[in-house]
């Protein structure tokens, strides 16, 4: 019979809604239930991709015995921590704080006020792992909460107290550039030159400190800095981690080699890895660098992408019931699908017929496309084209396997991330067969891919579904959208807008992210610095969450934060840079001694303390020297670069950095504005490559 979670939109409830558990979603009836019949809250949180939540199910939440013992001791609460981000933020810093670590699934037992008094994670269904049997947990507990309910109100209450002050984190401090440079060294220094990236297994991509690594060797010149981002981005394609057959990264890896990964294949990794590749391969120019960005693009576009424009959330690790059964190969199957040319693939992936990873192949390169020439007397060109039509044979006989589930709701926030990728891939891939034009009525006639096409239809369909009523939303599945709304839902969706504007240059982008802006602002402000995680109207829980901490995404804090310092650029607005300096000094004591935890900031603090360019361009939108001006801006990696653009004459609704800037002598103009000085204005190509350098 089915439990209380049967009528729940999210396909991480809907999971658990047949479970004998009787369990409850988050909301008044369940907490109502534990005030009046006395008991403590057992809250379980995960989401539809986590590997381990389907096995903590399949062990304890299936079995009718452990069932039997949580409804008659508990009321059982189950949340997906991607819709409800808020009470994922306050639990999940409580199992820290109780633990020394956290992850998903999350179990958290609270008092019917909600305090937390017992903290673990995954629990196993008998003692193994050195962890206790979750029927014993729950036992004990049940008798703790009968007998000696004093000592569990003392903890709940001294975990709450420590949540709050967590939330009062103030410094006055600012970071400066020269902690820019020393944090930069000590991210060098630390760097895993034998594997790539930072720390031991299991590794995770870090995509914000490739981006800072590369922010901060633009700046300041120092190629030394693009040594580890090569490295590491060079680790990461060879596969594992990154699908070679079909595109994407999985979430980590379970190695220091990056060869076998958590197979689940989150919308906002990707979303993150696909800008970071796009901006190294703007930089070094290497073309392995620019295919990643367009098999993740193309792997979003064709398996992650609703009809109507939305991006889905996840792709499970799991498919009949094995995690990475689609993934990964036996020699046997490469062999029936390759025919003839299976030698040099196998050469290419070291395939033997005992596999890499549980008797099964997990596809990385082994030889390099220099020693794949050599051995097969190819010439080098031959080798990408050669494993590409491997991969599309490999792909085609994938088709046919029984996919892992996908998690089909739309995340504001992960939408905005994505939305940010697609946006600057268009422009970016775009310069190589044609320009983008100012006028949006014109835009199909010179795209050299779809990427356009895909990012406006995910911002229109943000901006309408996602905006029921003029008010944001988190999240959207089957026409239903949440009733909550977080920070970086704002803040995420604010970026990918900024970035579709300077893509197109269509008003409407940045009229809708700067009222998402003020609304922001509104809503979410801390006056005391910075912002709350949820909005000033939303529902009273055990502390108002704020935190300024990057994880696997950037924090809402450090997206508004970069989101407010590029609308100042636009605007002209005093108050928008105002709170972007204070949100800085909340990191500063948090950031020297951490900096892999607040790496999203410090790209913002690099556009803060570095000298950001303002650049507005005019002309008339036929004029092909209009168009080779916007080319040069587009054409390298120009991290701290805000642009407007404007077919003459100026239309309402565009920014202010366009205010006042005439075309020359009936001639296109560029206007660059740097550290509250303006340049000349110049009408030649030439000049404006050489105003554009830093």
């Amino acid at each position: 019979m089915p439990n209380h979670l049967i009528n729940e939109n999210s396909p991480y409830l809907l999971q658990h809604a047949k479970n004998p558990v009787d369990w409850y979603p988050w909301g008044e009836e369940a907490l109502t239930k534990a005030k009046s019949e006395n008991k403590p809250i057992f809250l379980s949180i995960g989401y539809a991709a986590c590997h381990w939540c389907h096995v903590m199910e399949h062990e304890s939440f299936e079995d009718d015995e452990t069932a039997a013992l949580m409804n008659e001791n508990f009321v059982n609460i189950k949340v997906d921590r991607e819709e409800r981000k808020d009470i994922d933020s306050i639990y999940m810093q409580a199992v820290i704080a109780m633990t020394g670590s956290g992850g998903w699934p999350m179990s958290v037992f609270l008092t019917p006020e909600l305090k937390p008094f017992y903290a673990g994670t995954y629990f196993p269904p008998a003692r193994r792992f050195n962890m206790p049997a979750f029927r014993d947990v729950l036992t004990s507990l049940a008798n703790a909460w009968k007998n000696d309910r004093g000592d569990i109100e003392n903890t709940g209450k001294q975990v709450s107290d420590h949540l709050q002050a967590q939330v009062n984190h103030q410094t006055n401090d600012s970071l400066t550039a020269e902690h820019l440079t020393l944090i930069a060294k000590a991210m060098q220094e630390s760097y895993d030159w034998v594997h790539g990236g930072w720390g031991d297994a299991p590794k995770f991509p870090q995509a914000m400190a490739v981006e800072f690594l590369l922010h901060h060797s633009f700046v300041g010149k120092n190629e030394e800095y693009l040594k580890p981002v090569k490295h590491c981005l060079q680790a990461m394609a060879r596969g594992g981690m990154y699908d070679v057959v079909g595109g994407g990264f999985a979430r980590y890896s379970t190695d220091n080699h990056w060869r076998v990964p958590h197979f689940e294949k989150m919308l906002y990794d990707n979303a993150l890895l696909v800008r970071a590749y796009l901006h190294a391969w703007q930089v070094t120019k290497e073309p392995a660098f620019k295919r990643i960005v367009e098999e993740t693009l193309d792997f979003v576009a064709r398996e992650m992408t609703h009809e109507l424009g939305g991006f889905y959330s996840s792709l499970d690790a799991d498919s009949e019931g094995e995690e990475g059964k689609f993934y990964v190969w036996s020699l046997a199957e490469i062999r029936a699908v390759l025919k003839d040319d299976s030698d040099y693939f196998e050469a290419a992936y070291g395939i033997s017929a005992q596999g890499n990873w549980e008797g099964r192949t997990v596809l990385q390169r082994a030889l390099d496309d220099a020693s794949l020439a050599a051995r097969f007397r190819l010439n080098p060109e031959a080798v990408t084209e050669k494993l590409a039509e491997s991969h599309a044979l490999l792909l085609s006989a994938r088709a046919s396997r029984t996919r892992p589930a996908t998690d089909d709701k739309i995340i504001t926030a992960w939408n905005g991330l994505m939305l940010a990728a697609f946006a600057e891939a268009a422009r970016t891939l775009t310069l190589e067969s044609g320009s983008l034009l100012p006028n949006p009525d014109q835009q199909a006639v010179r795209l050299q891919s779809h990427y356009y096409n895909v990012a406006t239809r995910n911002a229109e369909f943000l901006l309408s579904k996602l905006r029921p009523s003029g008010k944001l939303c988190r999240a959207w599945r089957n026409g239903q959208t949440t009733k909550v709304v977080f920070l970086e839902d704002y803040a995420a969706l604010i970026l990918g807008l900024l970035e579709l504007y300077q893509t197109d240059f269509n008003n409407k982008w940045f009229i809708s992210a700067q009222e998402l802006a003020d609304e922001m602002i509104e809503r979410f402000s801390d006056l005391a610095g910075g912002f709350f995680d949820t909005p000033q109207d939303g529902e009273k829980l055990l502390i108002r969450p704020k935190d300024i901490q990057d994880n696997a995404t950037p924090s809402g804090n450090s997206m508004a934060c970069e989101a407010l310092i590029k609308l100042a650029a636009f605007t002209n607005e005093g108050i928008y840079r105002d709170l972007a300096e204070k949100s800085l000094t909340l990191i500063t004591g948090f950031v020297l001694r951490y900096p892999l935890g607040f790496a999203n900031w410090l790209s913002a603090a690099q556009n803060a303390w570095g000298k950001m360019k303002q650049v507005a361009v005019l002309g008339e939108a036929q004029d092909d020297h209009f168009q080779r001006m916007l080319d040069v801006l587009r054409a390298e990696y120009r991290p701290g670069v805000v642009t407007a653009a404007s077919s003459h004459p100026i239309k309402a609704g565009s920014p202010a950095l366009l205010s006042n800037r005439p075309m020359i002598d009936n001639k296109a103009a560029a206007y660059v504005c740097e550290g509250f000085v303006c340049k000349l204005p110049v009408t030649e190509v030439g000049g404006l490559i050489e105003q554009l350098r830093f």
